[in-house]
């Protein structure tokens, strides 16, 4: 990936959110739903983001698109820091990037018809006339696989899928160059969601976009990225191609992952990997590596140290112990 261009460049990103004391004589304390991720996403890939709930996922994708403000860290988009944006810079800012929402239905205004939620964004951002704004409405709904006559009618009457075709339509009404895709398949079912990621990839293709796509589906997170980030309460404890990190996973975390997928072909043995406990807090993560609370391979140096993020082969990278060179 050394040749392609980078889109966006993320720098020691943190966001925490402070808890609210009971009392003034009790200690403050803060959630740290992303701690410490520095990556790179390239110009036209999709980049993959897994981990279970609670890992950071969401907030490191709102943070990205300063919907949440970072509590340290530096964003760069095309070099430009994007928290030193103000006014028109902004404004162009928002433009070239998106967001394609978990709930379909949530996400539309209930009260407007599917016209006007698409056209909304165009009439804000963009110098266009009414009817150049129709024109490109019409032209979206057919990019997404739905009829003209969709700008006349209200979220309720159409289904989840279908729901989901007007998020994204709406996603690209600015021409967007950045694209963050939080859960869109995760509320529909099953037959629908393979149809939206290939929507969702033939529009990549025609409009030259950058995903970013968060999921704790590693099935769907294969189907579409090039390249997948493993979170672990707010860090990245793997990132690689998703070729060698699906047939080659180096961190026990991700190991356990995908030991979780559910296979069909049952007379070919598949081990598994013990995950053992929840989820710990992000209010108060472990001293050393995160995982070590419950990972099988734990030794005492992972209790008080934390491994940093190193590149073990030519497309992957972690953070463990176990690969010390």
């Amino acid at each position: 990936m050394k040749d392609k261009e980078v889109l966006l460049k993320i720098h020691h990103l943190k966001t925490y959110f402070p808890v609210k004391r009971k009392s003034m004589k009790e200690e403050k304390k803060v959630v740290k739903a992303v701690d410490d991720i520095s990556i790179d996403i390239y110009r036209g890939e999709t980049l993959g983001i897994v981990g279970e709930s609670g890992s950071g996922k969401s907030t490191f994708g709102r943070t990205i698109l300063k919907l949440i403000e970072p509590t340290a860290g530096e964003i760069l988009y095309k070099g430009q820091a994007i928290h030193q944006l103000k006014g028109r810079y902004l404004q162009n800012f928002r433009n070239d990037m998106q967001m394609i929402f978990q709930d379909p239905f949530a996400s539309l205004n209930p009260r407007k018809r599917i016209g006007s939620i698409i056209e909304e964004p165009m009439a804000l951002q963009l110098t266009l006339s009414k009817e150049q704004r129709k024109k490109r409405v019409i032209e979206l709904l057919q990019k997404v696989g739905l009829p003209e006559d969709a700008i006349h009618k209200f979220p309720h009457e159409f289904s989840g899928g279908q729901r989901q075709r007007i998020g994204i339509a709406r996603a690209l009404a600015i021409h967007p160059e950045f694209i963050i895709a939080d859960e869109p398949v995760s509320a529909l079912d099953v037959s629908i969601q393979s149809q939206v990621l290939n929507l969702m990839m033939d529009l990549q293709d025609e409009f030259h976009l950058t995903y970013l796509f968060i999921s704790h589906d590693l099935s769907v997170v294969k189907h579409i990225s090039d390249r997948v980030a493993v979170l672990y309460l707010g860090r990245i404890v793997e990132i690689g191609t998703k070729t060698e990190l699906y047939t080659n996973p180096l961190h026990p975390y991700t190991q356990a992952l995908l030991s979780a997928i559910p296979v069909v072909n049952f007379d070919t043995p598949k081990q598994v990997v013990p995950l053992q406990g929840e989820l710990p807090s992000p209010m108060n993560p472990p001293l050393g590596c995160v995982f070590h609370t419950r990972c099988p391979f734990v030794m005492e140096k992972c209790r008080g140290e934390r491994p940093a993020l190193q590149q073990q082969n030519a497309e992957q990278q972690v953070a463990c112990f176990l690969y010390e060179k």
